[in-house]
């Protein structure tokens, strides 16, 4: 039996290979410059992932196979995140008396298909397009118990 890896062989060092060392070098280095931001490097795809560390109801990860396309996907999450805080912030300065006749719930216009309206009364009519769409139509069971023979 031989081999280096039989009982009684003195120990070894083997060349320990680091794959992608650059790419996973530049993960780092994003990882330190972006602070609101987690960066990573897969191997297994040979890919950039960052993780946003901002509390949001959804998680935010970008991809992109190189160091610079994640940056610029970063920043756009960023621009994103800017403009839902900006729009948020506007609807709470927003008064509710601003409300028109046409934000009321409940009251569309008589001309949309499938909308509901009020008359005068506030009573709410039905349907103003027609008959429904009832979905799929159920098939029949032939026999009296449900169960075909």
């Amino acid at each position: 039996m031989t081999g280096r890896h039989r009982d009684g062989q003195p120990y070894t060092s083997v060349y320990q290979r680091v794959w992608d060392g650059p790419a996973r070098a530049e993960a780092e280095r994003l990882d330190q410059t972006w602070a609101d931001w987690t960066v990573l490097y897969s191997l297994g795809k040979r890919a950039f992932y960052a993780v946003a560390s901002w509390d949001s109801p959804q998680l935010v990860v970008v991809e992109d196979p190189t160091s610079e396309g994640l940056e610029e996907r970063m920043q756009d999450a960023e621009m994103v995140r800017m403009l839902q805080t900006t729009l948020t912030q506007g609807e709470e300065k927003r008064p509710s008396a601003e409300l028109s006749d046409q934000d009321t719930p409940g009251t569309r216009d008589r001309n949309t298909p499938g909308t509901l309206d009020r008359d005068e009364t506030g009573a709410r009519d039905r349907d103003t397009a027609g008959p429904r769409d009832r979905g799929p139509a159920r098939r029949r069971r032939s026999s009296p118990g449900g169960r075909a023979a």
